[in-house]
């Protein structure tokens, strides 16, 4: 099934590309999350407009992706959550929570879609986590989750 990514979706493509799938990864994944739309001949006009916003939003040169890393590296990022008497945590840590967490700390804003988590955060302490801001350069991310 041909289709147009809305967003960018890892090992897939960014927003604005027009890729090919299985047709149940597109209409049970994809197009559910509105991460893609359907290809047809007036989609391609869609395509224009998604490209020039995605334009707009992204890091243009790895000279700003270098600017922003440095930005969020410099900056020492704490996480108060609700847990339990062993340090688990009720639930789990989301990359809307760590961008968020960034921006307070006076980072600068990052889309939640860029944050990469390994595995999911579930217990006080410290952690890592990058941030892909451009395909060449990622940040890492030094987040400490402590008890709320």
């Amino acid at each position: 099934m041909k289709i147009i990514l809305t967003h960018e979706v890892s090992g897939l493509g960014a927003a604005g590309d027009v890729v090919d799938v299985k047709d149940g990864y597109a209409r049970n994944y994809l197009i559910p999350r509105k991460f893609a739309i359907r290809w047809t001949k007036g989609g391609e006009k869609d395509v224009e407009q998604i490209r020039r916003a995605r334009k707009i939003h992204e890091i243009q040169t790895i000279e700003q992706a270098n600017q922003v890393k440095a930005q969020i590296e410099g900056v020492k990022v704490r996480l108060a959550v609700r847990s339990g008497d062993a340090g688990r945590l009720f639930g789990s840590v989301t990359p809307a929570d760590i961008a968020s967490a960034i921006k307070a700390s006076g980072g600068p804003e990052v889309d939640k879609r860029r944050i990469e988590l390994g595995a999911p955060i579930k217990t006080l302490g410290a952690h890592e986590t990058s941030v892909r801001l451009h395909p060449e350069v990622a940040a890492k991310v030094s987040i400490e989750v402590v008890a709320a």
